[in-house]
């Protein structure tokens, strides 16, 4: 038997006036995850434990089956992973942005995590001259995607400097970088790296972006995750544009799977998500497809565009996959990491909606599948417990 794990990240959201009182999973068109909800089980589960933060990175590790509270070091360990970069057991691994502020001062504004969505191909010259004029024996910078990149400070797990709280910049938008400039100042270090990056950063025979400020957060020492196959006994995949995704993928020896032309954006290949989930498949046993578009246009506080990716997953992930399917015994997860509310522009702790549809599951019989219609169903106080439970029903484990 085959499994599918679709997440759609940040899919799940509040209520809207400019959606006539519907959240975003409610207007959007989704016949298949309706029809899945109805002929399978719904309910929620808490991906984010008590206390963590709720990142993509806390509450996808809760969907592959690892207790955050246990596993999770931090943001940037993970997208380390991704690179396969070699680490020292006490460096500190960052999660850097390029991002656009309204000045680097205590009333500064955090105006664009992501840069306006910088290219690849113009924020990776960009981190390259920064590792080139400012990178030291205590400091690396690495280039990864768009606005995603990585800086390694060594040995930085034993200084303070692993104490820091710095905001993600997503969670901030339009928002005042006054509490964390002075979190930065506590390590003289980083704030003189801050500095100098900007300088660097506003030469515009260097850039022409938006990018005038880099982001260091999310950091811990390197991640390590139990095998995914000796745990679960399921030979699979990930699938997905983002770094975090495929760093968790290669930390619990699972493959990873690259899509050309995969995004991260409401304009991702999503034809070459499904072929690529498919061809694993004929030899496989499971595959966790990730998308990550409703999640971005959450952070964009854009509720027509959040319907639209929802639509779309619906549409071009869920859809052809259950075609391809249809005569071959699959059983199916269906979810979201967490909520990104318009209203919000940033995550929240919310128990997600799932579906389970497969061997072992009494139909729900709900119309629709929503927020509201997963909360007559199951729930899960632990959602990392939510993959286990599943194979229990299917009776794969």
């Amino acid at each position: 038997m085959k499994l599918l794990y679709l997440i759609a990240d940040g899919m799940g959201g509040w209520p809207l006036d400019e959606l006539d009182g519907k959240t975003t999973m409610e207007a959007a068109v989704t016949p298949n995850m309706d029809e899945l909800a109805a002929t399978g089980a719904v309910g929620l589960a808490q991906t984010v434990p008590e206390g963590m933060a709720p990142g993509s990175d806390v509450a996808n590790m809760a969907l592959l089956g690892f207790d955050p509270a246990t596993y999770h070091t931090g943001r940037g360990p993970i997208e380390a992973a991704a690179q396969g970069l070699e680490l020292g057991p006490d460096d500190l691994v960052w999660r850097l942005n390029l991002v656009t502020v309204s000045k680097l001062t205590i009333d500064g504004i955090m105006r664009d995590y992501s840069s306006g969505h910088i290219a690849s191909e113009i924020s990776r010259p960009l981190v390259e001259k920064l590792q080139e004029k400012l990178g030291n024996e205590t400091y690396t910078f690495y280039p990864g995607i768009q606005y995603r990149h990585l800086l390694v400070q060594k040995e930085g797990a034993l200084t303070d400097d692993a104490k820091l709280y710095i905001h993600p910049p997503h969670d901030i938008t339009d928002k005042s970088i006054k509490p964390d400039l002075r979190a930065f100042s506590r390590s003289p270090d980083l704030w003189d790296l801050l500095f100098e990056a900007r300088d660097l950063l506003a030469d515009r025979s260097l850039n022409r972006s938006a990018a005038n400020s880099i982001w260091p957060w999310g950091q811990g020492r390197p991640l390590n995750l139990p095998d995914f196959k000796t745990t679960f006994g399921l030979d699979g995949a990930v699938i997905s544009a983002v770094d975090l995704i495929k760093g968790l993928g290669f930390a619990s020896n699972m493959a990873v799977v690259d899509v050309p032309g995969a995004t991260g954006l409401l304009d991702t290949n999503y034809e070459g998500k499904v072929d690529a989930a498919l061809n694993f498949l004929k030899d496989h046993d499971f595959v966790f497809v990730h998308l990550e578009g409703p999640d971005e246009c959450g952070h964009g506080g854009n509720a027509k565009d959040k319907v639209e990716a929802i639509s779309r997953f619906d549409a071009r992930i869920v859809a052809p996959l259950r075609e391809a399917l249809k005569d071959e015994e699959t059983a199916w997860i269906v979810t979201c990491d967490h909520f990104t509310p318009i209203t919000e522009k940033t995550h929240t702790t919310d128990p997600v909606p799932f579906i389970l549809n497969g061997p072992g599951c009494e139909p729900s019989g709900v119309h629709g599948f929503s927020e509201k219609t997963a909360a007559s169903g199951l729930k899960l106080d632990k959602g990392h417990e939510l993959l286990a439970y599943a194979l229990k029903t299917f009776g794969m484990k």
